[in-house]
This record gives C-alpha cells, structure tokens and sequence, in this order.
C-alpha cells in the first residue's frame, strides 16, 4: 500500500513540527495554504495556534468550506489545540465571528488552562497506545490548551486529564488539547495514520 498523502494545514501555529513527525513515520507530507492543496491529500492535521487567527485565515484562503465538504466526507482529521477548538461543536470564550466546523460533538472552552506561563507537561494513559490496544503512557505538552467541558455520545474518549478529555475521536476525525508533536514520542501520530489507511 502506498503511503498516505498527509496535508498539514500551513496557514499560522506550529505546523513543521508535525510535518517532520509525519515524514519520520514514512506518510508524504504536503503543507496546505490552498483549495487546490486540500484536493490532494489523504488526511489533514489542524495544528495549534491561535484559533481565532486561524478562523480568519481559513477563510480569507477560501478552504473553509472545501475543508467542510471533505470533513462531510470523511476526511481523516488530526486536530490538536486550536485545531480542536476548530473542529468542536460549541465553543465558549470565542469571538462571536468565529466559525467551527462542528466536526466532534463537544463543548470546548478557549484557553482554559490558562496563559503562556501557565503551560505545563504531564503524563497521561492513552487507549490504543499499549500493547494489543490498550492504555499506553504519553507525555503530553500543553500549551494555552483548550478544556473540553462537553462529550456527546459518540465521542471516543482517549485519554484525560484530571477528568478533563484531552484527547478523543469521533468518526475519522481525532483531537488533542495538547501538542503530541512537541512530546518527541510519535505513537499519537503513528495511531492516526493507521486510522487513514484503513
């Protein structure tokens, strides 16, 4: 089977880090800043950055609603930090302009955990990352990080934080309030490209 052809939404955030995860684990990567990019690829990661920024931009580039259409077609999606805020739902603490593509049905809240200085990292038990599909350990990197406050049913929930979802799955759509591209561990990455070759 050939490798899969991963876009990584390049408009703002910290797309290389994940651009370089996915080429180390063999998937050819192609940055997206246009419609005719999004046409190309297999799967897409939403990276973290500033969601209200990016919300404008998704739109001035014209890919908010090509990226709507393949989502309605079960496009793969890795969405971590503003890319959760952009695939839920419902958001609270956003601008009132701002879109979502409403992708995962949860509630999330922007900037939850705090400001810059407020980061932290930490180590959760993630489903699917241990042996034969069970709980493996993941250092998580959080930065500015969404907190879901919302899960619907049919939402997979991943892992937790303190009780909060910080990673989760509904469809072929995946999202993380942390930054897996920043842990230097790539099995978050490497459980998603396994979801897009099925």
């Amino acid at each position: 089977m050939p490798a899969p052809r991963v876009g990584v939404l390049a408009l703002q955030g910290a797309f290389s880090a994940h651009a370089r995860t996915l080429a180390d684990l063999g998937a050819e990567v192609a940055e997206v800043r246009t419609p005719d990019d999004l046409a190309t690829v297999d799967a897409l990661v939403m990276p973290g950055g500033e969601s209200t920024t990016m919300s404008m931009l998704l739109e001035s580039s014209g890919l908010f609603e090509p990226i709507a259409k393949r989502l309605a077609d079960a496009l793969p999606v890795l969405g971590t930090c503003a890319g959760l805020i952009l695939l839920a739902t419902d958001l609270v603490g956003g601008r009132a302009d701002q879109r979502s593509f409403g992708a995962v049905d949860m509630t999330v809240r922007r900037n939850a955990y705090g400001r810059q200085v407020d980061s932290f990292e930490t180590d959760l038990d993630v489903l699917g990352l241990g042996p034969e599909g069970a709980p493996g350990r993941f250092h998580a990197v959080f930065i500015r990080a969404p907190r879901v406050e919302r899960v619907g049913p049919a939402v997979e929930v991943l892992a937790r934080y303190h009780g909060d979802v910080v990673l989760a799955r509904q469809g072929t759509v995946t999202v993380a309030a942390f930054h897996p591209e920043l842990s230097g561990d790539s099995r978050v990455h490497a459980q998603f490209l396994q979801e897009v070759q099925r």
